[in-house]
């Protein structure tokens, strides 16, 4: 909503054959809120680069309490070619939506993860990655009461038809993930990290 209201919305990029895709995603939850909680999501940009925009997100509670976090970071692909598009023009046209605020946590890292379902780009969509990490997770594992932070790194699309292969591996506290198609290398790889 916040990118269709600055004009380089989805609706706005179609006419071109162009999309956002999600490249990367780091999320920190200090709890978790239980159902029907009023809570606020306040969104900016805080900069664009040749190849990614950081988008972030700021989750407040009703007493004004942050409790969670997350900062994201988005390539353009041309959906004829898919391939990136070179951002400098969103930058030089779009200047005046950058917010000159610092991302709340760190960007996201490179780490290992695996993931799917289909979205509008027809590739795996971030929410089903993210199912099928937590379906390889111990239920007790899930239901700490813990701060939590989950990293995600998407290195090639999975695309419909695909057979995909989830790895998990926990150590500690963490959970290490890395989701392959059709048996070729890594397309995508995450951790979720319990403080």
């Amino acid at each position: 909503i916040d990118a269709h209201g600055k004009g380089f919305g989805v609706d706005a990029l179609n006419a071109d054959n162009h999309s956002w895709v999600l490249s990367r995603m780091a999320v920190e939850l200090d709890w978790q809120p239980t159902q029907y909680t009023d809570y606020t999501v306040a969104t900016w940009i805080s900069d664009y680069g040749r190849v990614l925009s950081t988008r972030n997100f700021t989750l407040t509670d009703a007493a004004g309490r942050e409790f969670g976090r997350a900062v994201t970071q988005w390539a353009m692909i041309d959906l004829q070619s898919r391939s990136a598009i070179d951002l400098s023009w969103v930058g030089d046209a779009h200047a005046d939506a950058i917010v000159d605020a610092a991302p709340p946590t760190d960007k996201p890292r490179k780490i290992r993860v695996v993931y799917s379902d289909i979205d509008f780009n027809r590739h795996v969509n971030t929410m089903r990655y993210i199912e099928m990490m937590l379906d390889m997770l111990p239920v007790d594992m899930l239901t700490q009461e813990a701060p939590v932070r989950l990293d995600i790194h998407f290195l090639k699309e999975c695309r419909f038809g695909q057979t995909l292969t989830v790895g998990c591996e926990l150590r500690g506290r963490s959970a290490l993930f890395e989701i392959s198609a059709d048996g070729a290398a890594a397309a995508v790889r995450a951790s979720i990290e319990w403080k």
